[in-house]
């Protein structure tokens, strides 16, 4: 597949710089609830059901708004779709702040969900400056914006101390909507955009835009992308209640632990997008899914008196994390490049998926541990997962290998 063009009047680095730092910001957002909910559970006196409902009801329509966001970018472009995602989502989250009843705030995390959809439009609007062969690296640095969690564990704990949770959610909206704005002043068109501006590519009706999700690969791009990234978002969220389970560890230094294993899950993105340059996305895919099925198998292990050392079951779930964070960069790399007209809509569709992973699998987590009584549950729904995408994975390359050349994957 040729390598898209293009023009000298683009600028790549910019492109990729500015959609990282709105990203990141826009994350931060996204999670917002995952600090201030804490007060907001206390004024309310929420149930753990009622509070697990508010801090996931952001994630949820993130989630299932990438699909439209997507589609939305490959039709008018990245640069006006960011902005635009951007100043809705700045001003759910400054109207959050007058919230004062149970469902005004569920309505107002519906509009803080959508930040989370930014991730679609980022990926479609940063993969049209870049070749296929480097798409895998600019997307993997792209995906970094993950570490906006991070971001909002360390600081909105200081502002909700000093401001209360209604100015740590008014800052928030400012710095989103000072981000939209500057985002706008400082990026372009993209490629694909500003050719279709001046006329010189067709418009595309939506039965084309939306006509690749039939695809059985979407699928299973979709698959991988539930346990690379909806893996990794709920372990973050079910790790401090594990270590406290389990080792009894203090709920401060659990929480230390969790925000430690975000970063560099977050980092080892970009590494993840240069390797699948390099070597393949294939071949990355192979060693995640191969490295993570040994590390959630051996984490399955029943707890109790066999439970591993603390110090050794942190480094092989921090190792399991790294896979996953590098695995994420792996699945992306696939999509521009099998579906280079389509990357909004189908990145879009996996982004849903792997973000629907997120919410569904710590309801899942608690719900086995009360039924088995388990707390390593959580990983063997991890290995069943992985194994089940390693299975589809190996298949399809295998019936591929069988085929006649020019089949495609």
């Amino acid at each position: 597949m040729a390598d898209p063009a293009v023009s000298p009047a683009i600028h790549p680095t910019r492109a990729l710089v500015l959609s990282t730092g709105a990203f990141t910001i826009c994350f931060a957002v996204w999670t917002i609830f995952a600090i201030i909910g804490l007060q907001i559970r206390e004024t309310l006196s929420l149930s753990e059901t009622q509070f697990g409902l508010l801090v996931g009801m952001p994630i949820l329509t993130g989630s299932l708004i990438r699909v439209l966001l997507g589609v939305w970018t490959d039709r008018l472009g990245g640069r006006t779709v960011f902005t635009l995602t951007m100043l809705a989502a700045a001003a759910a989250t400054f109207l959050l702040s007058f919230a004062q009843t149970y469902p005004q705030f569920l309505l107002a995390a519906l509009g803080v969900g959508i930040a989370g959809g930014s991730f679609a439009v980022g990926v479609a609007y940063v993969s049209r400056f870049y070749p296929a062969g480097r798409q895998g690296t600019a997307l993997g640095i792209f995906g970094v914006g993950n570490v906006g969690a991070a971001v909002t564990k360390f600081a909105a704990p200081f502002l909700m101390l000093a401001l209360g949770w209604q100015g740590a959610a008014q800052v928030y909206a400012g710095v989103l909507a000072a981000t939209a704005v500057l985002f706008w002043w400082l990026s372009e068109e993209d490629p694909v955009t500003a050719a279709r501006t001046c006329g010189e590519a067709p418009a595309r009706s939506f039965a084309a835009e939306f006509a690749p999700l039939a695809d059985i690969r979407v699928l299973r791009f979709s698959l991988y992308y539930f346990f690379v990234f909806g893996g990794f978002v709920a372990l973050a969220l079910w790790l401090p209640r594990y270590l406290v389970g389990v080792y009894g560890f203090d709920v401060a230094v659990a929480g230390l632990i969790g925000a430690a294993y975000s970063i560099p899950g977050s980092i080892f993105r970009a590494w993840g997008g240069a390797l699948s340059d390099r070597y393949g996305a294939r071949a990355v895919l192979y060693w995640t899914f191969g490295v993570s099925a040994l590390a959630a198998l051996a984490l399955s292990l029943p707890t109790g008196q066999t439970a591993m050392a603390p110090a050794g079951f942190i480094a092989l779930v921090f190792v399991l994390g790294l896979f996953m964070a590098i695995g994420k960069a792996a699945v992306f790399k696939h999509i521009p490049v099998y579906y280079p007209q389509n990357v909004g809509a189908v990145g879009g569709m996996v982004g849903m998926i792997g973000g629907l992973g997120g919410f569904v699998l710590p309801i899942a987590f608690g719900w086995l541990k009360d039924a088995t009584g388990l707390w390593s549950s959580c990983f063997m729904v991890l290995f069943l997962i992985v194994a089940a995408c390693f299975a589809w994975m190996h298949l399809t390359v295998r019936r591929l290998d069988r085929a006649p050349a020019g089949q495609p994957a």
